[in-house]
């Protein structure tokens, strides 16, 4: 084979294999989105593949808005994204929320980032610390669906969103009162009738239904 023919042969080769990897790549990411939804959560698995891509994509765009000047949070529950954390002004607080509705299926965005100087790290395991004694605290309370809520908290506030009934958010709301390190809540709900709710449960077979 003449050295110009070699060449061409690598090159196409070459392109083979970025594509071949270019697709694992897709589908391991895929894989990882789609390895996250739960058949317990109250939002469809469609949107809770969609919420895991929209957080990932919000995420990737941070570090070009906020570089080393801004620390932010990206959740997203049901399409409904809530941005906490620090940045540095009221323009970079705009410009972090713009990019963030650019994102494809976010269909709303609550800002709740401050203006102030970065949190320590102290201050974000404290944060992580108070969520994760808000979910036990959750699980304990045997009238609601822990399943049910998403637990955010940045600088002792705990943001609790979720599609629930109001007694249920009025139940999550003074569980999570109760934790110590809570200095307020905020509820971000996403109201559902007693009816609906009902009609997500599994219905019992008449063996149980006779047992009760």
């Amino acid at each position: 084979m003449n050295k110009p023919a070699l060449l061409a042969g690598k090159t196409v080769l070459a392109a083979a294999l970025a594509l071949s990897l270019t697709g694992c790549v897709e589908m391991v990411l895929g894989t990882a989105v789609m390895g996250v939804v739960s058949a317990s959560d109250r939002r469809t698995l469609g949107a809770q593949t969609d919420d895991k891509a929209i957080a990932l994509k919000a995420e990737m765009r941070m570090p070009s808005v906020t570089k080393d000047e801004g620390h932010v949070n990206v959740n997203s529950y049901n399409r409904k994204v809530l941005l906490t954390g620090e940045v540095k002004d009221e323009a970079m607080k705009t410009a972090v929320e713009n990019h963030v509705r650019a994102v494809d299926g976010v269909q709303n965005v609550i800002n709740e980032l401050e203006v102030a100087p970065l949190s320590t790290y102290t201050s974000r395991s404290a944060d992580a610390l108070v969520t994760t004694k808000v979910k036990a605290s959750l699980v304990d309370m045997k009238t609601i669906s822990a399943n049910s809520f998403k637990v955010v908290t940045e600088r002792g506030t705990v943001y609790l969103m979720g599609r629930v009934t109001e007694r249920e958010g009025q139940v999550a709301a003074d569980v999570a009162r109760g934790v110590s390190g809570v200095k307020k809540v905020v509820k971000l709900f996403e109201y559902i009738t007693e009816d609906q709710l009902k009609a997500m449960q599994p219905a019992r077979s008449p063996d149980l239904q006779a047992q009760s």
